[in-house]
């Protein structure tokens, strides 16, 4: 078969370079893949199919990075987004699609009783951040080691423009391991205001591990008996397990939770949502942004998750992740491989056994490009609702060639 070129991507990048600082700002800059064997540069999308700007087309298991959660070009989130925006965007004003996706969340999410709403989901982890604060008038922050919570610098990812103040507050506890949270909790006793988690461990450059039994609650019981905040980030996750949240999912309780990407099918919003003890704190913390009411973005989030609850999309998203990650390990076992698939079958990620550094990783990712798949070699994967039993099997033919291609690189596991 004809593998995929970059040529265009290529002398995009270069242009880009000349006006852009790193040509690609952040995660999404070629360094992050497989430079060479990925596309650098979107055109368009359809389903869970995706084009780049040479025209090759994958199918996409990126999702962008995760807010496309039933496929790209919906029509139903489309359609709304189209009627709202002959309206009109951005006002003075909120406008009444602001009451009603709060309404909305509340009404689905158990654990909450209200939700302010951002961008992006950087905005809404330090806004529950400040709150927490604000609630307990204390100081410290707890996260896990790797933890991913946003590209603010209190959670300290990257070097440049950060001094030791912007972070010196946020302490890193073990994941899994709630002793080593509670030495903390009891070395800064009366300071702690909050702990932020995810609702599983993923971060990238590493496999994904699960909450182990009763790890969750028993964070919990210590924010109850220490009056420290409990912090959901299921920026990543929510809407993929449980449309009641995560924690419905893992059988838990936060204070505040934030969402973000699978919230409208890709167009920028997020929220900070929480329980009634912790409203007056979050009314107290100033949280605005010109475009944080912006009502194009809260109308297809409407749209987004009515489709989720009404097409029983995490089902079917449960059922092709679980078909994906099952295939992978028998294609690679056919091959002599042995691999690891961690995660939920929604978000699955896959790493070689043997690795050490990701070169089969790199190998595997970038000829699965070559050849339309796009699997990420370093960061966990998204399933779409668009997703098709179909798509997952072209996808198991593609992976028995790579997989080839690695034990012929690095011999058998």
């Amino acid at each position: 078969m004809k593998l995929n070129s970059f040529d265009k991507s290529k002398e995009l990048f270069l242009r880009a370079t000349k006006v852009i600082p790193s040509g690609i700002s952040g995660n999404k800059n070629p360094a992050f893949a497989v430079p060479g064997s990925f596309p650098y540069f979107a055109e368009s999308g359809e389903g869970c199919r995706y084009k780049d700007v040479d025209g090759n087309e994958y199918i996409d298991y990126l999702a962008g990075y995760g807010p496309i959660v039933l496929g790209y070009n919906d029509p139903v989130v489309e359609a709304a987004a189209d009627a709202q925006r002959k309206l009109g965007a951005a006002f003075n004003h909120p406008t009444p699609r602001a009451v009603e996706l709060a309404e909305k969340l509340v009404d689905l999410i158990p654990a909450i009783d209200w939700c302010a709403f951002g961008k992006n989901g950087s905005d809404v982890t330090a806004y529950a951040i400040q709150t927490a604060r604000e609630h307990t008038q204390r100081r410290k922050i707890l996260m896990a080691k790797g933890a991913y919570h946003g590209s603010q610098s209190w959670c300290r990812h990257g070097l440049g423009g950060l001094i030791e103040s912007d972070y010196e507050h946020v302490l890193t506890f073990t994941w899994n391991d709630a002793d080593s949270v509670m030495d903390l909790v009891k070395k800064y006793d009366g300071d702690v205001a909050g702990i932020i988690i995810t609702p599983y461990h993923h971060p990238a450059f590493a496999d994904q591990e699960m909450p182990a039994p009763g790890f969750l609650q028993t964070l919990r019981k210590i924010c109850d008996d220490h009056e420290i905040v409990f912090i959901l980030d299921d920026v990543r996750a929510g809407f993929r397990l449980d449309m009641k949240g995560s924690h419905e999912y893992f059988g838990f309780k936060p204070d505040l939770t934030c969402y973000c990407k699978a919230m409208a099918n890709g167009y920028a919003v997020s929220a900070c949502c929480g329980s009634q003890p912790f409203k007056n704190a979050a009314s107290r913390v100033f949280f605005t942004g010109t475009y944080y009411t912006s009502a194009v973005e809260q109308a297809a989030s409407l749209a987004c998750l009515d489709e989720l609850v009404k097409s029983n999309a995490i089902e079917h998203m449960m059922k092709m992740g679980t078909m994906l990650m099952d295939g992978l390990k028998k294609t690679a076992a056919d091959n002599g491989l042995e691999v690891r698939l961690t995660g939920p079958p929604t978000l699955p990620f896959m790493t070689f056994a043997s690795e050490k550094n990701f070169r089969r990783s790199q190998l595997f990712s970038g000829e699965a490009a070559k050849r339309g798949v796009l699997l990420h070699p370093h960061h966990n994967w998204f399933i779409m609702r668009a997703h098709k039993e179909a798509d997952i099997q072209r996808t198991l033919e593609v992976a028995d060639a790579c997989f080839a291609i690695v034990s012929k690189e690095f011999g058998k596991d």
